[in-house]
């Protein structure tokens, strides 16, 4: 897409990309004629939609990076690939009230293990909840609980995540 300057019949050429900050895009091109500039506004769906097709407004600000199109075509893999075997979706967790005998089959998760499991970005939660409950298994617990999440992720070197 080319946008023409009016005056001069030429065609604009980008000029700078602006986020705001609030979920819009603005990119300004200006007339390499007349020096005339012309801004457009994306609306916060647009935005998203620019973005989850890989478009890259005004071009590329820096080089390509190594393994890019790999990185690439990874993003919001499946959301399954990681789910246990007795489960029909990742996003099913067993909640306490069921019991479970430590070390056997699933760990039973307590309200406020799954509600903080669930603030766990979608793309790795049941990556997250498969590390938890392995770590479970691991160590005879039957019931995860976030002070139990705190104890694994230190034990598993993931403090920093």
């Amino acid at each position: 897409m080319k946008f023409l300057c009016l005056e001069c019949d030429k065609a604009m050429d980008f000029a700078e990309r602006q986020l705001p900050g609030d979920g819009t895009l603005v990119a300004v091109f200006k007339c390499p004629g007349c020096a005339r500039e012309m801004a457009m506004l994306t609306n916060p769906m647009e935005t998203q939609l620019v973005s989850s097709l890989g478009v890259k407004i005004g071009g590329r600000e820096v080089p390509a990076q190594p393994m890019e199109l790999v990185r690439g075509s990874l993003e919001g893999g499946r959301e399954d690939v990681f789910q246990e075997p007795d489960h029909p979706l990742s996003e099913d967790v067993p909640v306490a009230g069921t019991t479970s005998p430590a070390g056997a089959g699933p760990v039973v998760w307590t309200p406020e293990a799954v509600d903080r499991l669930s603030r766990v970005p979608k793309f790795v939660r049941g990556m997250v909840k498969r590390i938890y409950g392995e770590w479970a298994r691991e160590h005879g617990v039957g019931e995860m609980t976030p002070e139990l999440m705190d104890r694994a992720r230190t034990e598993l070197g993931m403090e920093g995540m």
